[in-house]
């Protein structure tokens, strides 16, 4: 695959951000691309490495030394038939999969795997530019109809596949549009909106039927689609999320992430508040707990709004910055990843646990924290207090919803409280309802919602017709 001796000759060369002082200023996406030559040659780095680890690390087993191949060959068309035959949305994951496959690259032995991130978005959005990413038609209808609740990329994916497939599918989403924490939960400078957009016009001129505004459980019933559908896909996220039960709590300006981000998304887009008081982070010290992917989407948009000063917390130790690849690889290892939001000006701090939130006049004003040792237990004597005007907690999710939709179900859950069905057929303990993605898997990453939508699609389709030529 590619160049035979490439890997040799050719150094990694990755796409670049705009300088900070810069991209701070404004909401929009600010990764600089590739040229085509560079992106073929890049393509040339991949090996011919006898097995290819980086299908292993990949979700979406998307085929990728084939593409690398046919791009660093020019073949830019056929390569995104490659692409596309594994993965629905390679714009979503070209820009915000955190890229297991480069980790499980041969060539990240040491350090400098093929840059397969950039390749893929590089070939799905030339693909746009020429026009050549049309609706894919179904030969004949089913007949069958299917309800999609739930619009994220798990049920994007499970819709787009079954209205591929020949049935009617009609996708409910409780927001003003579809996509999920795509759309309402990760920030427009990492990805924009109109990506999601004109997939959903692709998608609509293949037959899919969008409800939006239709929260199952509370404007509709379940029950309701049990007897209207032939089958139904739960697919509407783990949205609930993991709060931090200490004094102080109740103060004004300790938020959940997932309160502050989609606020700035429905900014973003015109989209009323409604009733909600604004969360801005302007002229305020921003302390973030938590230290995944939500915080720094909380760090990034707290600059961009203004904010004096951010530190995230983080419960866990500071992981090394060089793993100790003869233990880890293939394998995601634990390692110090820095964002571009991080990079911006955020302070980090490690094995910190919260212990208390003061303020004045009901407003939080201060955290004050406690530094734990190699075993996870308080130091005596660490005490500290930041400045804290807005805290915001992004310490993950712990199930979806029960509330409403899953409760009238009645469908068995898992002891994480999860909607219980295997990755073999997706179906749940309710007769003709599936679940697909964080709703069944908890939270996890974008690229295996779209694996979860992509395998559910094709067991939903085994279920109606007895046989599916659908992929897995």
């Amino acid at each position: 695959m590619g160049k035979v001796t490439g890997f040799l000759e050719i150094d990694r060369q990755d796409r670049r951000y705009a300088p900070a002082s810069d991209r701070v200023r404004h909401f929009k996406e600010f990764v600089l691309p590739l040229d085509h030559d560079s992106v073929s040659r890049q393509g040339a780095r991949c090996m011919d490495c006898g097995i290819p680890f980086c299908h292993q690390g990949c979700p979406v087993n998307n085929i990728i030394p084939d593409w690398n191949d046919l791009v660093y060959k020019g073949e830019w068309r056929d390569a995104l038939d490659v692409l596309q035959s594994t993965n629905n949305f390679p714009e979503f994951t070209g820009r915000i999969c955190p890229a297991p496959c480069e980790e499980s690259c041969t060539l990240n032995i040491d350090d400098n795997p093929v840059t397969i991130k950039t390749i893929e978005c590089a070939i799905v959005d030339n693909g746009w530019k020429e026009g050549w990413i049309t609706p894919v038609l179904a030969d004949k209808k089913s007949g069958k109809r299917v309800a999609v609740v739930g619009g994220g990329p798990a049920g994007l994916a499970c819709a787009q596949q079954l209205a591929r497939a020949g049935h009617d599918v009609t996708l409910f989403e409780k927001n003003a549009a579809p996509g999920g924490l795509l759309r309402y939960g990760i920030p427009d400078f990492k990805m924009e909106k109109h990506l999601i957009d004109r997939r959903m016009e692709q998608m609509e001129a293949e037959g899919v039927q969008f409800e939006t505004n239709c929260h199952i459980g509370v404007d509709r019933t379940a029950k309701e689609l049990l007897d209207e559908f032939d089958a139904v896909v739960l697919s509407g996220g783990s949205e609930l999320a993991r709060d931090l039960p200490i004094k102080g709590r109740e103060l004004q300006g300790v938020e959940q992430a997932m309160t502050f981000l989609p606020q700035q998304n429905r900014r973003g887009r015109g989209e009323s508040l409604g009733d909600a008081e604004d969360i801005l982070a302007e002229g305020k010290h921003v302390v973030v707990i938590g230290g995944g992917d939500t915080g720094s989407d909380c760090i990034g948009t707290s600059f961009r709004q203004g904010a004096v000063s951010v530190t995230q917390l983080e419960i866990m130790p500071k992981p090394p910055e060089i793993p100790d690849k003869e233990m880890t690889w293939p394998l995601w290892p634990q390692r110090l990843r820095t964002s571009s939001s991080q990079a911006e000006g955020a302070i980090r701090d490690w094995s910190v646990t919260t212990s208390r939130l003061t303020g004045k006049n009901g407003t939080v004003t201060e955290l004050h924290g406690r530094r734990l040792d190699g075993k996870m237990k308080e130091i005596p004597g660490s005490d500290f207090i930041l400045k804290a005007d807005l805290v915001l907690l992004a310490m993950g999710f712990v199930h979806p919803v029960h509330e409403g939709m899953l409760d009238e179900l009645g469908a068995d859950r898992d002891q994480r409280g999860n909607v219980l069905a295997d990755d073999n057929d997706y179906q749940t303990s309710v007769s003709k309802v599936f679940a697909a993605g964080d709703m069944r898997r908890g939270q996890s990453l974008v690229v295996w919602a779209i694996r979860e939508g992509r395998q559910c699609a094709r067991a939903v389709d085994e279920f109606l017709m007895g046989e599916s030529v659908l992929p897995r």
